[in-house]
């Protein structure tokens, strides 16, 4: 087995044509997307895009734990201690090449399908969710958790949780909550969901396929694919489906201290949805201000726009205290205890909001180049 933390293969298939094949390869990190892994699936994602024998492409993970738990924060957390306020460079090439890699994904001129089993999370659900063809499995878990560590639901979870149904997006950016594979496709993040077991029968059907050559055509055969390998699937309960009409309730309005309010003050014997609110109550007050304030912002943008936004949001994060204070409780020290600044949301001012949100740079966007 290679070290590297990528690994590409293609698949012959019938008709001489080719598919590719992606695997993050980082299982004992759970696949956390790093610098590495972006920098080795953008040129080839790109290849295989401009290669006219190539009919498809597929993206899993290796291990049965995780296709992917999120960012890899390990390294750019020393760079937030190096340079506090300060122009982090590191910071802005990793969030610039990330948002290459997800906008290069949703705008994908191919079947791209994406095997999310096991833990879909941060940074993991930005690769999946501008797929084509986006699969779950029974095991599959999903989240947007980074209010837990000081951050803002990123990757181009401004534009997909606000398209949603109700406000179930919002939801699950304030509260972290964590969704099975029912709930990702009644959300709109995953499209089918197929056993686990299973995938070496959709692998072997997209090797027996005579592909068309053509985007459309092709789409439509690996969905015919991916509904055969899904026959007879039970999927589970979904709890947003269950709970639509108590999560609208709690996310209604136009004000957060409104939703605040009733977060706080929720009680139910539901315990995912008790744990949404509690996590919610613990989570950064910069992070739901933030999260909260793109929520209203991005409906009319292109997706162009709300990833040009939102990598200055992240650079804005990055200057800020609580990314890094969320980073050390969750992921170095593990206290689970952060200390953030502000620690009410009462306390955040409008000039906070426009600091976190504003160009860090002058000069054409580092990320003028999307469409």
């Amino acid at each position: 087995m290679t070290d590297s933390v990528v690994l590409f293969e293609e698949i012959q298939t019938t008709g001489g044509q080719r598919f590719g094949v992606a695997t993050l390869n980082a299982p004992s990190a759970l696949n956390a997307l790093s610098v590495d892994m972006v920098r080795l699936l953008l040129p080839k994602f790109r290849e295989w895009a401009d290669d006219a024998q190539v009919v498809g492409v597929m993206l899993q993970a290796a291990g049965e734990k995780a296709f992917s738990a999120g960012g890899d924060l390990r390294q750019l957390y020393q760079t937030l201690l190096e340079c506090g306020p300060k122009r982090n460079t590191y910071a802005e090439d990793f969030f610039r090449e990330e948002y290459e890699l997800d906008y290069l994904i949703h705008t994908f001129p191919k079947p791209l399908m994406c095997w999310g089993h096991g833990i879909v999370m941060g940074g993991g659900v930005g690769l999946m969710a501008g797929c084509s063809h986006r699969v779950v499995t029974q095991q599959s878990r999903v989240a947007m958790p980074e209010i837990n560590i000081g951050l803002y639901p990123d990757v181009g979870g401004s534009w997909f949780l606000r398209r949603m149904p109700g406000r179930t997006g919002l939801f699950l950016a304030l509260t972290a909550a964590q969704v099975n594979a029912a709930d990702a496709i009644f959300s709109g993040l995953a499209d089918v969901l197929v056993p686990q077991e299973r995938k070496a029968q959709v692998l072997d059907a997209i090797a027996e396929t005579r592909w068309a050559g053509e985007a459309k055509a092709d789409r439509a055969e690996l969905s015919r694919i991916l509904a055969r390998a899904s026959e007879g699937a039970e999927l589970p309960p979904s709890k947003l489906r269950v709970h639509y009409d108590i999560i609208n309730a709690l996310m209604a309005g136009e004000d957060l201290l409104d939703i605040a309010k009733r977060l706080h003050n929720f009680k139910s014997d539901d315990a995912w949805l008790q744990g949404a609110a509690q996590a919610f109550a613990k989570g950064a007050p910069s992070s739901a201000a933030i999260t909260f304030e793109l929520w209203q912002r991005v409906p009319r943008m292109s997706l162009a726009e709300v990833f040009r936004l939102e990598y200055w949001a992240s650079l804005g994060f990055c200057a800020h205290a609580d990314f890094a204070e969320g980073i050390r409780a969750v992921l170095i020290d593990k206290d689970r205890n952060p200390k953030w600044q502000p620690a009410r949301l009462e306390d955040i001012t409008r000039d906070f909001i426009e600091d976190h949100l504003r160009a860090r740079a002058n000069g054409p966007h580092p990320l003028a180049q999307l469409a």
